[in-house]
């Protein structure tokens, strides 16, 4: 087949999706997906999540298949979004929401109601990371007490946060897989 993931767990687990062949394009690995979902194992049902650069939509419909109530996937490349939208129908998730839109035009307006997590996975080395935190903060997406996935070609660290990000935000849990860098973040109440 040519590109495709497969869903890890959950109620879709096993599933196969395909996706876009688009430049810079990297779905999250499964060995990543399979750790960052043991990380929030019990912090998924019922929960809102916001996956910015969704590209493949492994880390949105990873999120649906363990019981999120509501993903909102935000992706630009047209070739990209038509896959998420073909999977989104295969899957008949209705609480998936897609926007074909650009992911710093999106983070400019404050949501209507914060995201319980965030899924960060920008293309490397365009410096969007930074550009992207400093957006979810100033406009308030992230809930008290949420949570925000990070993948990114270095190491996170708590300097970088506070540079970029909100004072009262901690880093939980964080890894490295070949070149990939993840973490997870914790906001205070």
């Amino acid at each position: 087949m040519a590109n495709s993931f497969q869903i890890i767990g959950g109620e879709h687990r096993s599933r196969k999706f395909i996706f876009a062949d688009a430049e810079g394009l990297r779905p999250t690995p499964s060995k990543v997906r399979e750790t960052l979902f043991n990380w929030l194992q019990f912090e998924t049902q019922g929960k809102t999540f916001l996956d910015l650069f969704s590209g493949s939509g492994a880390l949105s419909f990873e999120a649906l298949s363990r019981g999120a109530k509501q993903v909102v996937s935000v992706e630009k490349d047209t070739n990209a979004l038509h896959f998420l939208e073909q999977n989104k129908q295969l899957l008949k998730a209705d609480n998936l929401t897609i926007f074909r839109q650009d992911a710093f035009e999106f983070l400019k307006k404050k949501p209507k109601t914060p995201f319980d997590l965030i899924l960060l996975d920008p293309p490397f080395n365009k410096n969007y990371l930074t550009k992207a935190l400093k957006l979810i903060s100033k406009n308030d997406f992230v809930a008290a007490g949420g949570k925000i996935y990070i993948e990114s070609e270095f190491e996170i660290t708590m300097k970088l946060l506070k540079t970029h990000f909100l004072a009262n935000t901690n880093i939980s849990k964080q890894k490295k897989s070949g070149a990939v860098h993840y973490c997870l973040l914790e906001t205070s109440n």
